[in-house]
Parts: structure tokens; sequence; C-alpha cells
């Protein structure tokens, strides 16, 4: 049987959907597994979105907490609010809490991706602080480490992303996810999937 990999995310302005996008992409090339995206619900009224100029959402359906318990695998994607998960997210995960008094996500491998405005705007605090969900539900938090090789070590370029997983800069806004950022999104669902697989052919 195929292991179930969701990548679920939050996305404002559509950084964050690029590297979803991505993600799954490279999940999806790893054979033996069925990959799906979702969106996390937003929180704030459409008169105050478009107050702040964000676009559309996606096509991605919209989860519900019960949801992540059919995932063998799960990546979790947000933008930063001062150096943590977006309120959005957040308050998808406090809704976890049926999930969380039956342990029902314990033992499922975990990833995190994300996207900052500036390069010391949360690259490595925002996952950081993220991983402390993934700690109450006992799930498995892969990170990438540097398997992305020398394209961990490019300073010709600016590229987000960190030994936590893939990463972008938004800038103002208008800046989106360069080639390298995407091939190492591509890399993390890639990498992910094969985790993913591994366990649930072990179980």
């Amino acid at each position: 049987m195929a292991a179930k990999i969701y990548v679920v995310y939050y996305s404002m302005y559509g950084h964050v959907a690029k590297l979803a996008e991505e993600i799954k992409k490279g999940a999806s090339s790893t054979e033996g597994v069925e990959v799906k995206l979702w969106q996390v619900p937003e929180t704030l009224p459409e008169e105050v979105l478009g107050k702040m100029g964000a676009p559309p959402k996606g096509d991605a359906p919209i989860i519900t907490p019960d949801d992540l318990a059919e995932a063998d695998g799960i990546l979790f994607g947000f933008p930063t609010r001062f150096g943590m998960m977006a309120a959005q997210f957040k308050a998808f995960l406090d809704a976890t809490g049926g999930l969380w008094r039956t342990q029902a996500l314990a033992g499922k491998p975990a990833g995190i991706f994300y996207s900052t405005g500036s390069q010391g705007g949360g690259q490595e605090t925002t996952p950081l602080t993220a991983i402390t969900q993934l700690v109450h539900h006992g799930m498995i938090f892969v990170p990438i480490g540097y398997t992305f090789g020398a394209g961990m070590f490019e300073m010709e370029q600016v590229k987000g992303g960190s030994p936590y997983g893939a990463g972008t800069y938004a800038g103002d806004g208008s800046r989106f996810p360069s080639e390298l950022e995407l091939q190492q999104a591509f890399h993390q669902g890639k990498y992910f999937a094969g985790i993913a697989k591994k366990l649930k052919s072990s179980s």
C-alpha cells in the first residue's frame, strides 16, 4: 500500500504555496507514495485580506485536524511572523487537541518549510520554534540536514532554507522563490518521501 504524504501549508502572498507545489513534485517523484496538497483555514476576514493586498487562495482543499490522522507523513509549511509560524497555522494546530489526546499522530514523520521577509527574519527560528508542536504530538521530525549538497553552501546568490527544511525570502513581497530554492524544495519532498515510505513499509 502506498504511503500517504500530506503537504499542509498556509500562504498569504503565494511564496509558501510555490514551495509546497515543488515539494509535492519532489515527493511524487518517489515510487510508492501518494501526495496531496492541503491548505489550513484562513482566520482573517476577506475585507482585511483585501486591504493587505493578499491574492486569492489556491485550489488546494482546506484541511481539518482529523484529516491529519489519515496521513503516513506530513510536511508543514508557513510564513514567519516575528520569527515564529503565522497565527493562521498556529490556530490550526491549536485545534488538534483531540489528536493529541489520543496521540493519533505519534510516530508519523513530519517536515517543515517556510518563508521569511529577510535574511535575519527567522530562517532558523521559525522551524526551530515549530518543532515543539511536533514533539507534543509524538511526531518524528525529519530535517533535510545537508543532504541537498552544494546548494546548502551557496554564497553567490541569496538563498533561503536551512538544515531544518526548504525556505525562501519574500522581501517586500515581490521576490518569489528562486530556481535554487525551488530545487531545494523538490529535494526536501523527495528526501522526505523516501523516509516516510521506509517507515510505512516497516510498520
